[in-house]
């Protein structure tokens, strides 16, 4: 007689936030680099528009950090997700794996723990790979002009 036992649920499905492994919370950043992107803040209505110009030390190409571990000290401004900030960043993504996983919603077919792919979320068009342009190119006072609506975002009202 064969076992016809359930493989075990994925961590994200198992685990809080706060109980998850530095790999297993790493894990959960799909690369998409929407996050990476500047961002501007409406100071009368607090509505938070996102552009296509990216942080300086965003590789456009490999949608990752060019030195991940020192973000924090050449970027002052660079805010480091954890399980205890990660309900208070409302400018977050919506498609995040991090707020959707806060939110105790699945993972999309398209990250990679569940495609098993890095690629994928390339290939479906849901990062800003290749479609940023880097900070130090832009003028700042054209940031404001450079506002966008990634895919899986919602429109700006």
């Amino acid at each position: 007689m064969t076992s016809t036992s359930k493989p075990d649920a994925p961590f994200w499905k198992t685990k809080n936030m706060a109980e998850m492994s530095r790999t297993e919370w790493e894990s959960l950043c799909d690369s998409c680099g929407k996050c990476c992107c500047i961002r501007l803040e409406d100071e009368d209505t607090g509505q938070v528009y996102i552009t296509d110009v990216a942080c300086k030390l965003f590789n456009p190409n490999t949608c990752q950090c060019g030195d991940y571990a020192n973000r924090s000290k050449i970027v002052p401004d660079c805010v480091t997700l954890t399980p205890v900030n990660v309900d208070q960043l409302h400018w977050m993504p919506q498609t995040c794996a991090y707020r959707l996983v806060a939110d105790g919603k699945d993972l999309p077919e398209h990250h990679h723990l569940v495609s098993g792919s890095r690629n994928t979320i390339h290939e479906v068009g849901m990062s800003v790979q290749d479609a940023v342009t880097i900070e130090t190119l832009v003028d700042e006072e054209e940031i404001p002009t450079r506002i966008v609506i990634w895919p899986g975002e919602p429109d700006i009202e």
